[in-house]
Protein backbone atom coordinates (compact mmCIF):
# COMPACT_ATOMS: atom_id res chain seq x y z
CA UNK A 1 0.00 0.00 0.00
CA UNK A 2 1.08 3.58 -1.05
CA UNK A 3 2.42 5.51 2.38
CA UNK A 4 1.30 9.10 2.33
CA UNK A 5 3.54 10.89 5.52
CA UNK A 6 1.93 14.33 6.40
CA UNK A 7 4.34 16.61 7.75
CA UNK A 8 2.86 18.84 10.60
CA UNK A 9 4.74 21.83 11.28
CA UNK A 10 4.80 24.73 13.54
CA UNK A 11 1.82 27.09 13.07
CA UNK A 12 0.05 24.65 10.71
CA UNK A 13 -3.14 25.75 8.65
CA UNK A 14 -5.32 23.12 9.62
CA UNK A 15 -7.15 23.37 6.17
CA UNK A 16 -3.67 22.10 4.26
CA UNK A 17 -3.28 19.55 7.50
CA UNK A 18 -6.61 18.22 6.47
CA UNK A 19 -6.67 18.04 3.25
CA UNK A 20 -4.19 15.33 1.81
CA UNK A 21 -5.45 13.43 5.31
CA UNK A 22 -9.20 13.59 3.95
CA UNK A 23 -8.62 13.11 0.44
CA UNK A 24 -6.20 10.37 0.42
CA UNK A 25 -7.38 8.20 3.37
CA UNK A 26 -11.23 7.86 1.37
CA UNK A 27 -9.67 6.58 -1.74
CA UNK A 28 -10.21 3.29 -3.10
CA UNK A 29 -9.32 0.78 -5.34
CA UNK A 30 -11.79 -0.81 -8.05
CA UNK A 31 -11.88 -4.01 -5.82
CA UNK A 32 -12.55 -1.96 -2.89
CA UNK A 33 -9.54 -2.14 -0.63
CA UNK A 34 -8.03 1.49 0.63
CA UNK A 35 -5.56 2.88 -1.84
CA UNK A 36 -3.70 4.99 1.18
CA UNK A 37 -2.19 4.22 4.53
CA UNK A 38 -1.94 7.55 6.18
CA UNK A 39 0.52 8.87 9.13
CA UNK A 40 0.54 12.27 10.86
CA UNK A 41 3.85 13.52 11.32
CA UNK A 42 5.46 15.75 13.30
CA UNK A 43 9.04 17.04 15.18
CA UNK A 44 8.06 17.27 18.53
CA UNK A 45 4.91 15.34 20.37
CA UNK A 46 2.83 18.55 20.44
CA UNK A 47 2.58 21.10 17.30
CA UNK A 48 0.58 24.19 17.70
CA UNK A 49 -2.02 24.18 15.01
CA UNK A 50 -4.04 28.02 15.82
CA UNK A 51 -6.99 27.05 17.19
CA UNK A 52 -6.09 23.75 18.56
CA UNK A 53 -2.66 21.43 19.79
CA UNK A 54 -2.17 18.72 17.90
CA UNK A 55 -0.66 15.58 19.07
CA UNK A 56 1.18 13.59 15.42
CA UNK A 57 1.04 9.55 16.66
CA UNK A 58 4.58 10.11 14.69
CA UNK A 59 8.37 11.81 14.61
CA UNK A 60 9.88 12.37 11.99
CA UNK A 61 11.00 9.10 11.44
CA UNK A 62 7.43 8.39 9.61
CA UNK A 63 8.90 9.91 6.86
CA UNK A 64 11.62 7.77 6.37
CA UNK A 65 10.14 4.68 4.63
CA UNK A 66 7.05 6.65 3.05
CA UNK A 67 6.16 6.64 -0.36
CA UNK A 68 4.95 10.47 -0.39
CA UNK A 69 5.49 13.20 1.81
CA UNK A 70 3.09 16.22 2.01
CA UNK A 71 4.40 19.66 3.21
CA UNK A 72 1.40 21.58 3.93
CA UNK A 73 1.45 25.71 4.89
CA UNK A 74 1.65 27.06 8.29
CA UNK A 75 0.79 30.66 9.03
CA UNK A 76 4.24 31.74 9.73
CA UNK A 77 5.99 30.96 6.14
CA UNK A 78 8.90 32.50 6.33
CA UNK A 79 10.34 31.32 9.48
CA UNK A 80 13.21 29.34 10.31
CA UNK A 81 13.28 25.53 8.97
CA UNK A 82 14.04 23.56 11.58
CA UNK A 83 17.39 21.43 11.00
CA UNK A 84 15.81 18.04 12.16
CA UNK A 85 13.08 18.75 9.94
CA UNK A 86 15.04 20.05 6.94
CA UNK A 87 17.40 16.79 7.35
CA UNK A 88 14.53 14.52 6.96
CA UNK A 89 13.00 15.97 4.04
CA UNK A 90 16.60 15.95 2.31
CA UNK A 91 16.99 12.48 3.25
CA UNK A 92 13.62 11.40 2.17
CA UNK A 93 14.63 12.99 -0.92
CA UNK A 94 17.64 11.39 -1.79
CA UNK A 95 15.63 8.02 -1.36
CA UNK A 96 13.12 9.32 -4.07
CA UNK A 97 10.10 10.10 -2.12
CA UNK A 98 7.87 11.94 -3.69
CA UNK A 99 7.49 15.25 -2.02
CA UNK A 100 4.30 17.79 -2.53
CA UNK A 101 3.92 21.03 -0.75
CA UNK A 102 0.32 22.62 -0.07
CA UNK A 103 0.15 26.39 -0.42
CA UNK A 104 2.78 28.57 1.40
CA UNK A 105 4.42 25.09 2.40
CA UNK A 106 6.08 25.37 -0.85
CA UNK A 107 8.29 27.81 1.78
CA UNK A 108 9.86 25.08 4.14
CA UNK A 109 10.44 23.11 0.90
CA UNK A 110 11.93 25.62 -0.39
CA UNK A 111 14.37 26.08 2.39
CA UNK A 112 15.58 22.90 1.70
CA UNK A 113 16.87 23.66 -1.25
CA UNK A 114 14.96 20.63 -2.91
CA UNK A 115 13.48 23.28 -5.13
CA UNK A 116 16.42 25.20 -6.84
CA UNK A 117 16.50 25.32 -10.28
CA UNK A 118 12.89 24.36 -10.42
CA UNK A 119 9.69 25.69 -11.31
CA UNK A 120 7.29 26.27 -8.39
CA UNK A 121 4.31 27.64 -7.12
CA UNK A 122 2.27 28.87 -3.80
CA UNK A 123 -0.49 31.40 -2.83
CA UNK A 124 -0.61 34.27 -5.21
CA UNK A 125 -0.45 36.40 -1.85
CA UNK A 126 2.98 34.71 -1.15
CA UNK A 127 4.56 34.47 -4.49
CA UNK A 128 6.84 37.76 -4.39
CA UNK A 129 7.66 36.72 -1.22
CA UNK A 130 8.69 33.24 -2.03
CA UNK A 131 10.40 34.62 -5.07
CA UNK A 132 12.58 36.96 -3.08
CA UNK A 133 13.24 34.49 -0.34
CA UNK A 134 14.38 31.88 -2.63
CA UNK A 135 15.65 33.24 -6.40
CA UNK A 136 16.84 29.99 -7.52
CA UNK A 137 13.32 28.80 -7.62
CA UNK A 138 11.75 29.88 -10.50
CA UNK A 139 8.31 31.07 -8.76
CA UNK A 140 4.98 30.54 -10.90
CA UNK A 141 2.52 32.37 -9.47
CA UNK A 142 -0.77 31.75 -12.52
CA UNK A 143 -1.22 28.18 -11.89
CA UNK A 144 -3.19 25.91 -9.82
CA UNK A 145 0.41 23.42 -9.10
CA UNK A 146 3.57 22.19 -10.76
CA UNK A 147 4.51 18.86 -11.40
CA UNK A 148 8.32 17.83 -11.38
CA UNK A 149 8.22 14.44 -11.25
CA UNK A 150 9.44 13.74 -7.53
CA UNK A 151 8.41 17.47 -6.17
CA UNK A 152 5.26 18.96 -7.10
CA UNK A 153 4.22 22.22 -4.88
CA UNK A 154 0.13 23.87 -5.26
CA UNK A 155 -1.39 27.34 -4.67
CA UNK A 156 -3.23 27.98 -2.01
CA UNK A 157 -6.53 26.27 -0.16
CA UNK A 158 -8.74 24.41 -3.10
CA UNK A 159 -5.43 24.06 -4.93
CA UNK A 160 -4.37 21.67 -2.52
CA UNK A 161 -7.15 19.66 -3.65
CA UNK A 162 -6.35 19.66 -7.08
CA UNK A 163 -3.16 18.28 -6.08
CA UNK A 164 -4.06 15.29 -4.17
CA UNK A 165 -6.14 14.36 -6.87
CA UNK A 166 -3.67 14.56 -9.74
CA UNK A 167 -1.25 12.88 -7.73
CA UNK A 168 -4.06 9.52 -7.12
CA UNK A 169 -4.29 9.80 -10.58
CA UNK A 170 -0.84 9.31 -11.17
CA UNK A 171 -0.72 6.37 -8.95
CA UNK A 172 -4.01 4.53 -9.74
CA UNK A 173 -5.36 6.06 -12.96
CA UNK A 174 -8.44 8.36 -13.54
CA UNK A 175 -10.88 6.30 -12.98
CA UNK A 176 -9.77 5.89 -9.44
CA UNK A 177 -9.56 9.66 -9.18
CA UNK A 178 -12.37 10.69 -10.75
CA UNK A 179 -14.15 8.40 -7.13
CA UNK A 180 -11.69 10.32 -4.89
CA UNK A 181 -13.34 13.82 -6.59
CA UNK A 182 -16.65 12.83 -6.21
CA UNK A 183 -16.03 12.12 -3.05
CA UNK A 184 -14.67 15.42 -2.06
CA UNK A 185 -17.55 17.01 -4.45
CA UNK A 186 -14.91 18.27 -6.69
CA UNK A 187 -14.15 18.16 -10.55
CA UNK A 188 -11.30 16.01 -11.26
CA UNK A 189 -10.39 18.67 -13.31
CA UNK A 190 -11.06 22.62 -13.00
CA UNK A 191 -13.10 24.51 -15.75
CA UNK A 192 -10.89 25.20 -18.37
CA UNK A 193 -8.92 22.23 -19.02
CA UNK A 194 -6.09 21.71 -16.31
CA UNK A 195 -4.70 18.40 -17.30
CA UNK A 196 -3.87 16.52 -15.07
CA UNK A 197 -0.85 14.29 -16.95
CA UNK A 198 0.59 17.89 -17.14
CA UNK A 199 2.07 20.56 -19.34
CA UNK A 200 2.11 23.31 -16.35
CA UNK A 201 2.90 25.91 -18.88
CA UNK A 202 -0.75 27.10 -19.20
CA UNK A 203 -2.89 28.29 -16.40
CA UNK A 204 -6.75 27.40 -16.03
CA UNK A 205 -9.41 29.31 -17.68
CA UNK A 206 -11.46 30.77 -15.24
CA UNK A 207 -14.69 29.83 -15.10
CA UNK A 208 -16.87 32.47 -16.95
CA UNK A 209 -14.37 33.30 -19.46
CA UNK A 210 -15.26 34.32 -22.57
CA UNK A 211 -14.16 31.44 -23.94
CA UNK A 212 -15.77 28.89 -21.78
CA UNK A 213 -19.46 28.17 -24.14
CA UNK A 214 -16.13 27.61 -26.91
CA UNK A 215 -14.13 25.00 -24.49
CA UNK A 216 -17.15 23.38 -23.79
CA UNK A 217 -17.87 22.75 -27.77
CA UNK A 218 -14.28 21.79 -28.26
CA UNK A 219 -14.82 19.10 -25.37
CA UNK A 220 -18.17 18.07 -27.48
CA UNK A 221 -16.53 17.59 -30.30
CA UNK A 222 -12.99 16.43 -29.84
CA UNK A 223 -13.84 13.32 -32.46
CA UNK A 224 -14.23 15.86 -35.43
CA UNK A 225 -11.11 16.76 -37.56
CA UNK A 226 -10.89 20.45 -36.82
CA UNK A 227 -9.14 22.91 -38.17
CA UNK A 228 -8.18 26.83 -36.67
CA UNK A 229 -10.56 27.84 -39.17
CA UNK A 230 -13.20 25.84 -37.90
CA UNK A 231 -12.78 26.85 -34.50
CA UNK A 232 -12.91 30.37 -35.18
CA UNK A 233 -15.94 30.10 -37.34
CA UNK A 234 -17.92 28.47 -34.31
CA UNK A 235 -16.27 31.22 -32.43
CA UNK A 236 -17.28 33.75 -34.40
CA UNK A 237 -13.81 35.20 -34.55
CA UNK A 238 -10.82 35.98 -37.07
CA UNK A 239 -8.15 33.68 -36.50
CA UNK A 240 -5.85 35.92 -34.98
CA UNK A 241 -8.58 36.83 -32.78
CA UNK A 242 -8.70 33.64 -31.62
CA UNK A 243 -5.69 32.94 -31.19
CA UNK A 244 -5.23 35.71 -29.18
CA UNK A 245 -7.81 35.44 -27.28
CA UNK A 246 -6.47 31.97 -25.80
CA UNK A 247 -3.49 33.08 -24.93
CA UNK A 248 -4.44 35.28 -22.90
CA UNK A 249 -7.19 33.05 -21.25
CA UNK A 250 -5.71 29.24 -21.57
CA UNK A 251 -1.80 30.54 -21.86
CA UNK A 252 -2.32 27.91 -25.34
CA UNK A 253 -3.19 27.99 -28.47
CA UNK A 254 -6.12 26.66 -29.39
CA UNK A 255 -4.49 23.54 -31.31
CA UNK A 256 -2.17 22.76 -28.52
CA UNK A 257 -5.16 23.22 -26.00
CA UNK A 258 -7.58 20.50 -28.20
CA UNK A 259 -4.24 18.61 -28.69
CA UNK A 260 -4.64 18.15 -24.57
CA UNK A 261 -7.86 17.78 -24.28
CA UNK A 262 -7.73 14.74 -26.73
CA UNK A 263 -4.77 12.90 -24.77
CA UNK A 264 -6.84 13.28 -21.87
CA UNK A 265 -10.06 11.48 -23.30
CA UNK A 266 -8.06 9.61 -24.43
CA UNK A 267 -6.52 8.31 -21.58
CA UNK A 268 -10.34 7.81 -19.92
CA UNK A 269 -11.40 5.00 -22.76
CA UNK A 270 -7.70 3.40 -22.22
CA UNK A 271 -8.66 2.93 -19.20
CA UNK A 272 -12.49 1.94 -18.87
CA UNK A 273 -12.87 0.26 -22.14
CA UNK A 274 -11.40 -2.40 -24.45
CA UNK A 275 -11.32 -0.60 -27.45
CA UNK A 276 -8.23 -1.24 -29.69
CA UNK A 277 -5.42 1.54 -29.91
CA UNK A 278 -6.53 2.22 -33.31
CA UNK A 279 -10.79 2.88 -32.36
CA UNK A 280 -9.36 5.38 -29.43
CA UNK A 281 -7.45 7.16 -31.93
CA UNK A 282 -10.31 7.90 -34.25
CA UNK A 283 -12.39 8.65 -31.13
CA UNK A 284 -10.58 11.52 -30.03
CA UNK A 285 -10.42 12.72 -33.75
CA UNK A 286 -6.75 11.71 -34.82
CA UNK A 287 -6.55 10.81 -38.30
CA UNK A 288 -3.70 7.77 -38.10
CA UNK A 289 -3.21 5.70 -35.18
CA UNK A 290 0.76 6.78 -36.03
CA UNK A 291 -0.50 10.56 -35.02
CA UNK A 292 -2.27 9.58 -32.21
CA UNK A 293 0.83 7.36 -30.60
CA UNK A 294 3.49 10.41 -31.49
CA UNK A 295 1.08 12.67 -29.45
CA UNK A 296 0.02 10.66 -26.66
CA UNK A 297 3.44 9.49 -25.77
CA UNK A 298 5.02 13.14 -26.28
CA UNK A 299 1.94 14.56 -23.75
CA UNK A 300 1.91 11.65 -20.92
CA UNK A 301 5.67 10.46 -21.51
CA UNK A 302 4.42 6.48 -22.45
CA UNK A 303 2.95 4.92 -25.02
CA UNK A 304 -1.03 4.17 -25.41
CA UNK A 305 -0.22 0.47 -24.56
CA UNK A 306 1.77 1.38 -21.90
CA UNK A 307 -0.70 3.00 -20.12
CA UNK A 308 -3.27 0.92 -20.70
CA UNK A 309 -0.99 -1.68 -19.00
CA UNK A 310 -0.51 0.43 -15.87
CA UNK A 311 -4.15 2.20 -15.87
CA UNK A 312 -6.74 0.20 -17.48
CA UNK A 313 -8.74 -3.03 -17.71
CA UNK A 314 -6.92 -6.47 -18.54
CA UNK A 315 -7.52 -6.67 -22.94
CA UNK A 316 -6.40 -8.57 -25.57
CA UNK A 317 -3.53 -7.48 -27.49
CA UNK A 318 -4.93 -5.29 -30.31
CA UNK A 319 -3.34 -5.66 -33.39
CA UNK A 320 -0.33 -4.80 -34.59
CA UNK A 321 2.81 -4.09 -32.15
CA UNK A 322 3.31 -0.57 -30.37
CA UNK A 323 7.00 1.15 -30.46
Amino acid sequence: MHTVAVLALDQVIPFDLSTPIEVFARTRLPDGRPGYQIRVCAEHPETDAGAFTLRAPWGLEGLRDADTVIVPGTATAGAPLPPAVRDALRAAAASGTRIASICSGTFPLAATGLLDGLRATTHWAAADVLAAAHPDVEVDPDVLYVDNGQFLTSAGAAAGLDLCLHMIRRDYGSAVAAHAARLSVMPLEREGGQAQFIVHDCPPTPRGSALEPLLAWLRDNLSRELALADIADHAGMSTRTLIRRFREQTGSTPLQWLHRARVRQAQHLLETTEHSVERVAAQVGFGSPTAFRDRFKRTTGVSPHAYRRSFGRAVPRARGREA
